[in-house]
């Protein structure tokens, strides 16, 4: 038995996750089908490729991920179906695959499909689905159209360090409206070297000097900082709304200064 994950911008109020997993259930019943998100914000890539790059991982092996978010090509794109850490991955050749981080794939490839598939306006009914399918069926990668090179190898956003400082970004805002940014604990922990710190959020109007471990360290409604479970800091306010009440958004820049021993 597979598992087919869906990942898509579609909001649950319409019929289209509905009508995939109809698909995907008449297709291969035997198949699982997980909903990982379906709230992404309409065409953003860099939203679905940061949801799905933090859930894949914890994944079995051979596991397929729909990727139906910005997933329409343009004339003459490609939709793609890759290989990566032992599982699959099926999106349109719109960044997301880069997005996603980690190694390169093992194997990329630019999907065969018919005249009438490509007229289709909702290519994961009439793609994503059958590949999917095939795949859980055994099929090779290979079969299913052909190896690729040449795609769209966006990266994700990396913070940048200069003397004593790392500058990030906020990448992604969770339902909690918690502020999470680029700067990885390694990166922290490398520049940082045990030094003492001061966190700027929006400039020099909020500052915080130090890393709790757990949200209930602080008292509520106050400002704080830590490393949450995909070990990247996080801006957040104990029972409160940070990204709201700091009017802080996916271009928000957080600074991090150390201090000269």
């Amino acid at each position: 038995m597979h598992i087919i994950t869906l990942t898509s911008d579609w909001n649950e109020n319409d019929y289209y996750v509905a009508s995939l997993k109809g698909k995907l259930l008449s297709s291969c019943p035997e198949a699982r089908i997980v909903d990982i998100n379906h709230r992404v914000k309409p065409f953003n890539s860099a939203q679905a490729a940061f949801v799905v790059r933090n859930s894949y991982p914890n994944f079995p092996d051979n596991t397929i991920h729909i990727i139906a978010v910005n997933s329409e090509p343009e004339a003459g794109g490609q939709i793609l179906a890759a290989r990566m850490n032992n599982q699959y991955f099926l999106c349109a050749d719109n960044g997301i695959l880069g997005l996603l981080g980690g190694p390169e794939p093992e194997i990329v490839v630019k999907l065969a499909y018919s005249a009438k598939q490509h007229l289709a306006s909702f290519i994961s009914l009439s793609i994503f689905a059958e590949v999917a399918c095939k795949l859980a069926k055994g099929a090779p990668l290979t079969e299913l159209g052909t190896p690729t090179n040449s795609y769209n190898k966006q990266t994700p956003l990396r913070p940048t360090i200069e003397d004593q400082t790392i500058t990030g970004s906020i990448i992604h805002i969770d339902s909690y409206q918690n502020a999470i940014t680029n700067i990885s604990k390694e990166l922290f922990d490398r520049v940082g070297n045990g030094r003492k710190f001061e966190i700027y959020v929006q400039s020099k109007h909020y500052m915080i000097n130090r890393i709790s471990n757990k949200y209930n360290e602080t008292p509520p409604g106050e400002l704080l900082a830590l490393f949450n479970a995909v070990n990247l800091l996080e801006i957040a306010i104990r029972n409160g709304n940070a990204a709201g009440l700091l009017k802080l958004n996916t271009s928000s820049t957080i600074r991090v200064e150390f201090k000269e021993l």
